[in-house]
């Protein structure tokens, strides 16, 4: 099930417009994303410090989802540094890694948990709701709104539907085994899980349309800019582009 552990707080972050922390973790993320200067993603990660330290989030839940993303990072560090040309570094049997190849997963990594860290203290400290909302007011297509915000609220719906049926199985005594059983059986219970939420997905349509939808998101709240949260807002876009002069400046190489 999807949870918003980071949504409720009375800190800086949560109280900034939603709007502003979109545009900012997207202007970030394309910036570390096409970097190629160290300075700037030192800058970048000090970036990453202040709004995780000014959203004041739970530090084991935070460090939690870091160790996930880099845990498929990991199987990056298994295969690059080998198969990417370059001096020889290290070897281990056959395989040879290379100089190049052990940098570049190390850029790669490093971008990676930059801009993951910058989107959980920027978006994740505002509900999914808000975020919506706040796409519909950056004026991004309907259909793209509507695609997340369904998305975000049937993958629980999902979910429970599996618990369901793993506690089926269990009722009637079924235990995983390597066995060719075993693979039929969890290959019925994919199947069946589709069916499911095909069958789901036509109800909830047909519902929407007895209650008059007709494919727009209706916002009935709007967000009002204060002046906190452009003081705020100007001082991240005034950062960023201090991290765009550092790729120009020799200093920050």
């Amino acid at each position: 099930m999807i949870k918003e552990i980071f949504k409720d707080g009375n800190s800086i972050i949560h109280h900034l417009d939603p709007r502003i922390k979109i545009l900012a973790a997207s202007f970030f993320s394309i910036v570390v994303a096409i970097s190629s200067s160290w300075g700037l993603l030192l800058m970048a990660f000090l970036f990453c410090v202040i709004v995780i330290a000014l959203a004041r989030l739970n530090m084991k839940s935070f460090i939690l989802r870091l160790i996930i993303v880099n845990g498929f990072v990991f199987f990056l560090w298994l295969f690059l540094p080998f198969t990417y040309p370059g001096r020889p570094f290290f070897s281990i049997g056959p395989l040879t890694a290379s100089w190049e190849g052990i940098l570049y997963s190390l850029v790669i990594t490093a971008k990676s948990n930059i801009i993951i860290i910058a989107c959980i203290g920027l978006l994740s400290t505002s509900s999914v709701f808000s975020l919506v909302h706040a796409l519909s007011h950056l004026h991004v297509p309907d259909k793209l709104i509507q695609i997340l915000f369904f998305n975000y609220r049937y993958i629980h719906v999902l979910h429970l539907e599996y618990i369901n049926m793993i506690k089926t199985l269990k009722v009637r005594c079924f235990k995983p085994r390597t066995s060719l059983l075993t693979y039929k059986t969890f290959a019925n219970l994919v199947a069946m899980l589709l069916l499911k939420s095909y069958d789901r997905a036509e109800r909830v349509y047909k519902a929407m349309l007895c209650r008059g939808f007709k494919g727009k998101y209706y916002v009935l709240d709007h967000f009002r800019l204060t002046r906190k949260d452009i003081v705020i807002g100007s001082t991240m876009f005034l950062f960023i582009l201090g991290m765009i002069l550092c790729e120009f400046i020799p200093i920050c190489l």
